[in-house]
């Protein structure tokens, strides 16, 4: 049965079913790394997401900007590196900016979209089209802003096509950023990494809301 709207305890559902995937990813994600960087991409993000749930499986939530929140600082604490910084800053500034809600609807997955972005952006400077996870949150943000006035489960569908399709194009790109940017044009081909932690994880989310 699909979800209208996200309970604080549901988003901390979500998100450990999130946590789950990333870590079950690992091999993926740093094969991917492998391919581009220095190939622990896959390696940081289990660690992180290993601490993440731990701490969600013990939070009593009483909104879902806390549950997003509490995910995004354990990130920044426990996964070291860039990564660790944008992925965490993505979760705090998207639950930052929900503030004291007590639901998640496809508005509030708006609102958590264009923060995240935001804090990604001017975190690590990097714009669409430089062959990064912005690319795949990117994606995912336009998509969310077009469905606003959709139900839960079709604006978090929208959402997961949008940044699987921002991932996709990383394929076709030139890196210009981080350590991928030393290959030049031998980074076409590889999606970024990053971009694939951020479809992965909008995939399942939309399993979660389905």
């Amino acid at each position: 049965m699909s979800k209208e709207t996200l309970s604080p305890n549901e988003v901390k559902e979500m998100l450990i079913a999130i946590s789950d995937k990333i870590i079950e990813s690992e091999e993926l994600l740093s094969e991917a790394d492998r391919r581009l960087g220095d190939g622990d991409h896959g390696l940081g993000m289990k660690r992180g997401f290993t601490a993440a749930k731990t701490q969600l499986e013990t939070l009593e939530p009483t909104t879902v900007g806390q549950v997003f929140s509490t995910t995004g600082i354990t990130l920044m604490s426990t996964m070291g590196g860039a990564s660790g910084a944008v992925m965490g800053i993505l979760y705090q500034n998207g639950g930052t900016a929900l503030g004291d809600a007590d639901s998640l609807d496809a508005a509030g997955l708006s609102t958590f979209m264009t923060a995240a972005l935001e804090g990604v952006t001017n975190l690590g400077g990097a714009k669409p089209g430089d062959k990064t996870m912005v690319d795949a949150l990117a994606g995912a943000q336009e998509a969310a802003a077009a469905s606003v006035g959709l139900s839960l489960p079709e604006a978090m569908k929208a959402v997961s096509d949008g940044a699987t399709a921002g991932m996709e194009a990383t394929i076709a790109m030139i890196a210009t950023m981080g350590r991928a940017k030393t290959l030049g044009e031998k980074s076409i081909g590889h999606p970024d990494p990053g971009a694939v932690s951020i479809s992965i994880m909008f995939q399942v989310a939309t399993a979660y809301v389905g």
